[in-house]
């Protein structure tokens, strides 16, 4: 059977190619109010995750600490320092903002639902995938931005350490506590409405990255640049991508990890996060104009971890 492209997918060529052709509605100073719009969404992405992740799921998967430190170490350690080294490698090959982007998308949390879906394709340890998602998620709200910050300082730069780590608190994770606080009486009706959540969550995302082209769209980034970078940033994310695979299943064999640990391990280690990339950006970078290219590694990224991720846990899952 032939299966249909993935709408989220040209949901994002859609938005990124609308930003090209009429950036001024999401750029700033525009009738869609970016400033706002932001963390407004970023906000609402939260809370849905919150009302939506059952506290129990997280319970269950607390006590397999040598697969948690396998996967939160390649996620905050091994992978910025992948960045680290290919920054130096590619050196003034690849624009200074897109070197950030790659650094950034280094440093992000992995994300949740594919973690947590190609795990249990692959029969690997649902529960345990599930918590070390989520856990990532919270350790990146302090840990994404110190790694930021230290790549910058490294530059000649500066970031706002204190009132970055303050807003991802207050519209990334208050929003999350609160949905979960809701859940007494928003369960029922998040376990009614999945599809609902989900098309919301995209949604937001894909209006996130419409401002965020449009911002690099108007200052010219593309223009100085040109998409022949296009193809070099695809391949230096698929170098990123092997190398994370390679580490963390040649990690896990050392160790002894059966099969189900060997995966969540994997999957939750080599996975980085759209959904909460996005957001974190809009609110570390803000108005920076080379927002759009800081995050074509990370879209990139994304599309071709889902394309690798899915063949894998698919093999995985007939062994």
């Amino acid at each position: 059977m032939k299966r249909r492209p993935d709408a989220f997918f040209i949901g994002l060529a859609l938005a990124i190619g609308l930003a090209l052709l009429f950036p001024g509605p999401g750029a700033r100073g525009g009738f869609l109010h970016p400033e706002l719009l932001t963390k407004a969404g970023v906000a609402l992405i939260f809370l849905l995750h919150g009302a939506a992740l059952p506290f129990e799921s997280l319970k269950a998967g607390t006590l397999r600490w040598p697969l948690h430190l396998v996967a939160q170490s390649a996620t905050f350690l091994l992978f910025p320092l992948m960045g680290v080294l290919f920054i130096h490698t590619v050196g003034a090959r690849f624009p200074a903002d897109l070197q950030l982007g790659f650094f950034f998308l280094c440093a992000l949390p992995s994300t949740v639902s594919s973690s947590v879906a190609m795990t249990a394709a692959a029969r690997g340890n649902v529960p345990a995938a599930i918590f070390n998602a989520t856990l990532s998620s919270l350790l990146g709200v302090f840990l994404t931005p110190l790694w930021i910050a230290w790549m910058l300082r490294t530059e000649g730069e500066s970031l706002p350490l204190g009132g970055v780590i303050l807003d991802l608190l207050l519209w990334l994770i208050l929003p999350l506590v609160l949905g979960q606080l809701s859940r007494p009486w928003s369960a029922a009706w998040a376990a009614r409405n999945k599809p609902l959540i989900h098309r919301v969550d995209r949604g937001t995302i894909l209006l996130l990255v419409y401002t965020s082209f449009c911002e690099s769209q108007r200052q010219g980034v593309w223009s100085q640049h040109g998409w022949g970078i296009l193809g070099a940033t695809l391949g230096g994310v698929a170098l990123l991508l092997f190398a994370a695979l390679q580490a963390t299943q040649f990690i896990c064999r050392r160790l002894g990890f059966p099969p189900e640990d060997r995966a969540a391990a994997v999957f939750c280690g080599s996975k980085k996060t759209l959904a909460s990339g996005v957001p974190m950006a809009s609110l570390i970078f803000g108005a920076h104009p080379g927002i759009g290219l800081i995050l074509l590694p990370l879209i990139l990224y994304h599309t071709l971890q889902l394309a690798v991720g899915g063949w894998l846990a698919a093999r995985w899952g007939r062994r």
